[in-house]
């Protein structure tokens, strides 16, 4: 017995010295030492062993056990140190050389536009108001001369919330609030989010921004929204733009004209962009409803108002020539850099 526990004390040196995992060094600890090991297996047979031979036998077994597992220990702690020798100098960072610079952010080409149309309002004058994206269906529709029973609400493709509130679908409320909580004389723009259930297409999208403008004043006429609105337009697209006003009809605003920019694709001979027409509409207007200033507070006897409504997104395509819609929310990178 004293010669197999002296074999398995140099099977066990030899072994532990040859590892090059700590998962061989598991094995070899379950192998010799553990519950159905080879040392184990000699202890087991001590009972045939006569009363002077078995104090011999445990004391040398507990030799062989301890320097088994300080062999064990030692070699453990030696291939640890190893592995993160190994580790740090694969990790090794060399100060010395050039750093990969962070890609800037940068602004949306929506932002671009809508930061230099509100530039253009503030040194006409007008203020920049903002409102909830969530409306009532007041604000949003009966302060604008639009009752439960009108007919013009179906063609808003409105997303209610409940049948009182709404996702706004122009930023027209804002002019509500802002002429209840204010006296003339008035000149505001409200941008912001609006929705409608429209199909998606080059041109037209169910999520897109609206700058509703608004100027409410003694002797406001019609003449003075198409020279503000000229006058916007050339600012954004140069001296040459040309745009025309076509006799349109809203609930709100009385007589009523829809502004259309010359197609910047094709300039006028028609092509997919304007859908062979040649022109884009960009925004609809016309001189504040008398009963809106009357729901509102304003006596329409003293004072009248112009108001309209820019599709801030067709403002960017015309801007950058772009002739598609969808690119504005589809974030492909090789778009957006081009901003």
């Amino acid at each position: 017995m004293k010669a197999a526990l002296e074999a398995i004390r140099a099977a066990a040196h030899q072994q532990l010295t040859e590892a090059k995992s700590l998962k061989e060094l598991d094995d070899l600890r379950v192998k010799f030492l553990g519950k159905k090991g080879e040392l184990t297996a000699i202890l087991k047979r001590m009972g045939g062993l006569s009363a002077e031979e078995r104090p011999v036998v445990g004391q040398l077994a507990n030799q062989i056990r301890e320097s088994v597992e300080g062999e064990l220990t030692a070699r453990t702690q030696a291939l640890k140190a190893a592995l993160l020798e190994e580790k740090l100098r694969a990790e090794t960072i060399d100060v010395t050389m050039p750093g990969s610079a962070p890609a800037p952010g940068h602004r949306h080409p929506v932002s671009l536009v809508l930061d230099e149309v509100k530039e253009i309002f503030l040194g006409m004058g007008f203020d920049v108001v903002d409102g909830p994206e969530v409306e009532t269906d007041y604000y949003n529709f009966e302060a604008l001369n639009l009752p439960k029973d009108h007919p013009a609400r179906d063609t808003q493709d409105t997303f209610y919330i409940s049948e009182n509130i709404l996702l706004r679908t122009q930023t027209s409320g804002m002019q509500v609030r802002t002429m209840e909580q204010r006296k003339p004389p008035i000149r505001i723009i409200a941008p912001g989010r609006v929705y409608r259930s429209d199909a998606l297409d080059a041109t037209h999208s169910p999520v897109f921004h609206q700058i509703e403008g608004l100027v409410v004043d003694k002797g406001i006429t019609m003449a003075d929204l198409k020279g503000c609105l000229e006058a916007i337009v050339k600012r954004l697209y140069g001296s040459e733009a040309v745009v025309r006003f076509r006799p349109h009809h809203f609930p709100f605003t009385e007589p009523s004209a829809e502004v259309d920019l010359q197609c910047f694709g094709c300039h006028g001979q028609g092509c997919r962009l304007c859908k062979g027409e040649g022109w884009i509409e960009i925004l609809g207007c016309g001189m504040v409803h008398p009963k809106v200033l009357q729901n509102c507070g304003i006596d329409p006897e003293v004072y009248s108002g112009f108001a309209f409504g820019i599709g801030l997104e067709r403002l960017v395509m015309g801007r950058y020539t772009i002739d598609d819609i969808r690119l504005f929310t589809e974030n492909d990178l090789r778009f957006l850099e081009q901003f």
